[in-house]
């Protein structure tokens, strides 16, 4: 910009500075300055106004103008300076409220009510303003939403998307890492938001709570940009960045990049990320269900903080689900009340959903908040579906609706991520344990989350060899027999011969010398120091004239000669009496 703005002093009854625009020579407060010249440079990218565009004086303004401004700390564009239809007319002619708001009536005496555009009002007059129209435009939308009937409220969005909380008071589940006084929820409140990667099983809240903070973050400071990294490219992850630098340079102005699905990044475009991330040009925020140790680049893991977050708990997942019945006008009914669909008021609905219908749906969805919401969705929905009338008959959601609607138990298993080791982790500790009971549990969990049966044969092939060896050699036969069985027939059937072989290998007797003494080999080849001692010369095979004469086999006791002990070295000299056994 070639013009530098210019400082005109403070306005009348208020201590606060206000600047001219460089650009429609309109005068505001100086901390609204930088987002009016961002909506200014949209309207007019070559830098000025049109003579016949020009603002009226301030004066002029207070009387006629019914245009606003974006408010100090709005995300919402700025709106049109002049209406399009009426190219000859000046902007002080025209008189096109945005907002269909009456003004109360004045007694002569200063108002808050005033034209926010006029040069005598306070910045805190107009964000009062705007909140007042907020508040009735909020409560017009909610008297239209309350007329609706439960089938158009669940029409469009999923329900896990409108349910989605906008405040960290509406956010459940997470209390060991948003809990109050916790560290990541004090810079969050004090705006200050540290490049986090959020790890946690889906449904969790991660997108939720970087929703959050893209909607309380200071938009005159900082900029709140979303990209998905399942859709999203290097070039859209430049573009982004360059936004950064310049919104940087020119208007201090900080940006907040949230990358959902973070890990289908490969290492090389994570690369992106890390000068700009260390120099402070964006603040990253990225969301995975996938473990950081493998799936994020550790040079960027060494420049942001990984925030763990769980699976939600039964008791977070009630609240989170009594929160949407009651939203959609759904009264949740006790065990030990009855559902009174008869109602005086013909315009309210006598919806019912027991309580133990809530509590099985908080089980069953496995601490997934999306399952849980979206499972309701369709239970309601398919209770509509059935022809019900809710306002004539009234309806009651059962625990055997819930069900239906989820089809079967919601089990958190995938094949190829995090929670696939952890399962055959526990379940080769658990035979290793000799617990009957637990190792049959792990292997369920698997098995019916979808696991290859042929991948878990492959583990029990290996656990007789590490954990039972030489205690019992039959079960290397009992697990080949059984790999060999799950190939031939598949799952379902093959579950059984599993289990059977899991059970035999909890209970048989444990012995590690193979696997133990093998390790030690392996830490002598690979701490030898120098080049590996050769092989004897009477060890070596000496099949050929040659070989005998330069000493192969020289030497060697055959043992099958000797009814007596053969005293020989079989090591070579320089491992002499080391034991592996």
């Amino acid at each position: 910009m070639e013009q530098a703005a210019e400082v005109l002093g403070t306005s009348q009854g208020n201590l606060e500075s206000t600047v001219k625009c460089p650009i429609c020579a309109q005068e505001m407060p100086d901390l609204e300055i930088n987002s009016h010249l961002d909506s200014c440079l949209q309207l007019y990218p070559s830098g000025g106004v049109p003579k016949k565009r020009r603002l009226c004086s301030s004066d002029e303004a207070a009387e006629g103008s019914h245009s606003l401004e974006k408010p100090h700390g709005s995300s919402a564009q700025s709106f049109p300076l002049f209406n399009k239809h009426k190219p000859t007319e000046s902007f002080c002619e025209e008189k096109l409220p945005i907002f269909s708001v009456h003004s109360p009536k004045s007694d002569g005496a200063t108002s808050k009510w005033l034209d926010i555009n006029a040069g005598s009002s306070s910045g805190v007059q107009k964000q009062d303003h705007f909140y007042r129209v907020q508040k009735s435009q909020h409560e017009t939308t909610q008297d239209q939403q309350k007329e609706k009937s439960l089938a158009e409220r669940l029409d469009g969005k999923p329900l896990a998307d409108k349910m989605r909380p906008c405040t960290l008071q509406d956010y459940m589940g997470q209390n060991k890492v948003l809990g109050e006084s916790t560290m990541l929820r004090n810079l969050l409140q004090a705006n200050d938001i540290p490049s986090i990667i959020l790890w946690g099983p889906p449904g969790c809240g991660k997108t939720t709570l970087a929703h959050i903070i893209a909607k309380n973050t200071n938009k005159t400071n900082t900029r709140f940009v979303t990209l998905s990294a399942t859709s999203a490219s290097t070039n859209d992850v430049r573009e982004v960045i360059k936004q950064a630098q310049n919104e940087l340079k020119l208007f201090k102005r900080k940006t907040i990049l949230f990358v959902d699905e973070i890990h289908r990044f490969n290492k090389m475009q994570q690369d992106t990320f890390l000068p700009h991330v260390e120099c402070g040009t964006i603040t990253l925020i990225g969301a995975t269900t996938e473990n950081p140790s493998f799936q994020v680049n550790n040079a960027l893991l060494s420049r942001c903080r990984v925030i763990v977050l769980e699976k939600i708990s039964v008791e977070a997942m009630e609240a989170i689900l009594i929160r949407a019945v009651d939203s959609l006008g759904i009264k949740v009914l006790r065990e030990d009340e009855n559902a009174d669909c008869s109602s005086s008021d013909t315009s309210e609905s006598p919806l019912y959903i027991e309580a133990k219908a809530l509590t099985t749906l908080a089980h069953l969805c496995d601490g997934d908040a999306r399952t849980g919401l979206n499972g309701l969705q369709l239970s309601i929905q398919a209770r509509l579906g059935a022809g019900m009338d809710p306002q004539k008959y009234g309806m009651l959601i059962k625990e055997e609706h819930i069900k239906e609607g989820l089809q079967r138990s919601h089990i958190l298993y995938d094949r190829a991520g995090e929670e696939h080791y952890n399962c055959i982790s526990a379940l080769h500790k658990s035979m290793r344990g000799s617990d009957q009971n637990a190792s049959l549990y792990w292997l369920g969990r698997m098995l019916e989350g979808g696991e290859d049966p042929l991948y878990v044969a492959r583990r029990l092939v290996r656990f007789a060899s590490e954990d039972i060896g030489l205690a019992d050699p039959l079960a290397l036969s009992q697990t080949v027999s059984a790999y060999q069985a799950c190939h031939f027939i598949g799952m379902p059937e093959c579950d059984v011969i599993l289990a059977q072989c899991v059970m035999y290998l909890a209970r048989a007797p444990k012995s590690i010398a193979a696997y133990s003494a093998y390790n030690k080999v392996k830490e002598c080849l690979r701490n030898h120091k120098g080049p590996l001692p050769p092989v004897p010369l009477h060890l070596r095979n000496a099949p050929t004239k040659l070989m005998k004469g330069l000493g192969y086999g020289k030497g060697y006791k055959y043992n099958p000669k000797y009814s007596e002990p053969v005293e020989q070295d079989y090591l070579p000299p320089e491992l002499k009496g080391f034991k592996f056994v």
